[in-house]
């Protein structure tokens, strides 16, 4: 019986973690071909969208009772939205003005950095072996930046936007998870319509100033 289960959690991980993956790179294609392939430059204005479809999905979720109610004060949501605004319009704009060779190898920046934040804040000391791999994967991405072409000066400045912010996004998302005792979708719940509301509000303009394109939607307002 705890071989059944054991297998039954390892067959969910796998399947999870291959849903993830799948989900993921599926995303970032999407968003890169309607970027590139069709000329839809407004990065902040398409985060607000998916973030007001992941509103929906947490209401629906939270009326089929899968989140339970939980606090989660003010001033922690206002901190959050605001690393996780900038780490998902970072992310979009890195996108938007590099390879996708390249913004998937800057991302591995997050690794490094991720480690950094954990010992700067939370005085982790990690053994010489992991330090090892974290230069390995320094020097892979120095490579990379120096012999990839396409990289520019601003798709290089919104990639490094993109990686400490989205740090400091997911060491924000352990602690508040820890302090607070909230699931992944409890803390989505509470989350995802400011980011939601507050990208919609602001990105029009934000797209405006780093592409000098008007949203057709504000034209009709």
């Amino acid at each position: 019986m705890a071989a059944s289960k054991a297998d039954r959690k390892a067959a969910l991980d796998i399947a999870s973690w291959m849903f993830n993956v799948l989900t993921s790179v599926g995303i970032i294609m999407v968003n890169k071909a309607l970027m590139a392939t069709h000329g839809f430059s407004f990065a902040t204005t398409l985060t607000g969208l998916h973030f007001t479809a992941t509103t929906i999905m947490t209401g629906v979720l939270r009326w089929l009772g899968y989140i339970q109610p939980s606090h989660l004060p003010m001033p922690e949501l206002i901190k959050f939205v605001i690393f996780a605004n900038l780490s998902i319009v970072g992310m979009n704009v890195s996108l938007m003005w590099n390879s996708v060779g390249f913004y998937q190898i800057a991302k591995l920046c997050m690794i490094p950095v991720s480690c950094f934040l954990e010992v700067l804040f939370d005085k982790v000391r990690y053994s010489r072996h992991t330090k090892l791999s974290i230069m390995v994967v320094l020097v892979g991405v120095a490579v990379c930046t120096v012999t990839d072409v396409s990289v520019n000066f601003r798709g290089l400045i919104a990639a490094a936007i993109a990686v400490w912010s989205t740090a400091l996004q997911q060491y924000y998302v352990h602690f508040l998870q820890r302090k607070y005792s909230l699931g992944s979708f409890n803390l989505l719940g509470h989350t995802a319509p400011s980011q939601a509301a507050s990208l919609l509000l602001l990105g029009p303009f934000l797209d405006y100033l780093l592409t000098r394109k008007v949203f057709m939607p504000m034209i009709i307002l």
